[in-house]
């Protein structure tokens, strides 16, 4: 066959690409589908879901030496860790070996985990839209696993959420009497007050500042503030023995109730036990224009209340002005102020485990021009300005008063509704399922 004939047999409409490999079309879209392949990997989840699986186990095994909120932070709200060894050696064994290891942290790994569940299906859509026959049943009959990841998504973000704004503190309140300021136990703060017949003034400084060696100097404070002696966590102070005069190297002290009492740092409440930090600090208040020293003082969490009957304030002269100094949990003041009518506590017969707290309050916030009563029971807490008051604990001193847990966090919903999501995509998953197996079967 010549030339011509071959030319003749080819229909003139035919484009001219026709005729060439459309490489450039096809190596784009699979150049895409190979990024999403290679992200939505099904290796890649389970390396993850076994690297999470062993940061569950180092953080869980570091609670018997660090607190609770020290472990969150620190290995499953944040993007790195370093892994003390130490924590996989049990502390009966006695041993201390040195170093740690960096290990992703659970923000991390939980960044990478969506990354991975949003490209795989973002890979199913890209596939289906391309393959001849695409049919919207298909979509259909995947929605329930859709649905079912959509549920796990909002979870990580109400997860998310919490830990970035999440903020919870504890109102004491003892029985007829008013309160209007949360205690955060995980934070501790120097508080400086200077009473007027107009109220309090009051100076709070982080105890974070109180971490750092030097001396704090602020335009604020009526006077510097040298840390000889900062105990993130401390024992009960006892009386001082004969061995602890005043200003020495066992008792800094000398000034204040420091030179009646001492403490000694202690190791970190561990997450295996209940109980909060109680912070203690030598410090020595300086004159701001002399440097002259105005004593050094034992400050304490354990004098702010924690102390049965303890309420004691470190009195501090400065220039003809007296002060009264705190170290106290970190206060928030709130617009409203709520009074504690009755608090009832039953236990189970014939035992001391608890089996009902409740408290009946009065809520007061002129602001708001609100004012009523409300009955906050273990299973039945108030919702008010955004904020959830939990019934938590009780005065274990003597008196008769309750321990309200305040948590205001902007994604209380979330784990709400994701579980309802996830329990409709496996309702339609399991249903479509269903269906399809009865059909096969009823098929002659």
């Amino acid at each position: 066959m010549d030339k011509s004939a071959i030319r003749a047999s080819i229909p003139p409409t035919a484009p001219a690409a026709a005729l060439e490999p459309s490489a450039k079309p096809a190596a784009g879209r699979w150049s895409v589908k190979k990024v999403l392949r290679t992200v939505a990997s099904l290796r890649l989840t389970v390396i993850l879901f076994a690297l999470s699986i062993f940061l569950v186990f180092a953080g869980t095994l570091a609670q018997a030496d660090e607190g609770i909120w020290t472990v969150v932070g620190k290995y499953f709200r944040s993007a790195l860790v370093w892994i003390p060894v130490q924590v996989f050696i049990p502390n009966k064994l006695q041993l201390k070996i040195p170093g740690a290891f960096p290990y992703p942290g659970g923000w991390l790994l939980g960044g990478i985990l969506l990354v991975n569940l949003l490209a795989a299906h973002a890979l199913w859509l890209v596939t289906m839209l391309t393959a001849p026959g695409f049919r919207f049943m298909m979509l259909v009959k995947r929605s329930g696993i859709i649905l079912l990841h959509a549920g796990i998504i909002v979870m990580m973000l109400g997860e998310l959420i919490a830990g970035l704004y999440q903020v919870e503190g504890y109102l004491s309140i003892e029985e007829g009497r008013w309160a209007n300021f949360l205690e955060h136990r995980m934070y501790t703060e120097l508080a400086v007050i200077r009473p007027t017949p107009e109220g309090d003034k009051v100076v709070a400084v982080p105890a974070s500042f109180l971490q750092k060696d030097g001396t704090l100097r602020d335009e604020r404070l009526p006077f510097d503030v040298e840390v000889v002696k900062y105990m993130k966590n401390s024992a009960a102070p006892v009386e001082a023995p004969a061995d602890a005069a005043p200003g020495s190297a066992r008792n800094p002290a000398t000034a204040g109730d420091g030179r009646t009492y001492v403490t000694a740092e202690a190791n970190e409440a561990p997450g295996t036990d209940s109980s909060s930090d109680l912070a203690s600090a030598y410090v020595t208040f300086r004159d701001k224009a002399s440097g002259a020293s105005l004593g050094t003082y034992l400050l304490s969490t354990w004098f702010s209340g924690v102390l049965p009957d303890a309420d004691l304030p470190q009195r501090v002269t400065c220039d003809g002005q007296k002060y009264d100094v705190y170290l106290r949990f970190k206060r928030s003041y709130k617009p409203y102020s709520v009074y504690l009518y009755k608090f009832e506590h039953d236990k189970y017969l014939g035992t001391d485990t608890p089996k009902n707290y409740a408290s009946r309050i009065r809520l007061l916030d002129k602001g708001e021009d609100e004012d009523r009563e409300a009955y906050i029971s273990m299973n039945s807490p108030l919702r008010y300005r955004g904020e959830t008051f939990f019934q938590a604990d009780f005065f274990k001193d003597g008196r008769r008063g309750t321990v309200l847990q305040v948590v205001r966090n902007p994604g209380w919903l979330l784990p709400y509704v994701s579980c309802g999501i996830v329990a409709a995509g496996m309702l339609i998953h399991f249903g479509i399922s269903l269906v399809g197996f009865l059909a096969r079967r009823a098929k002659p």
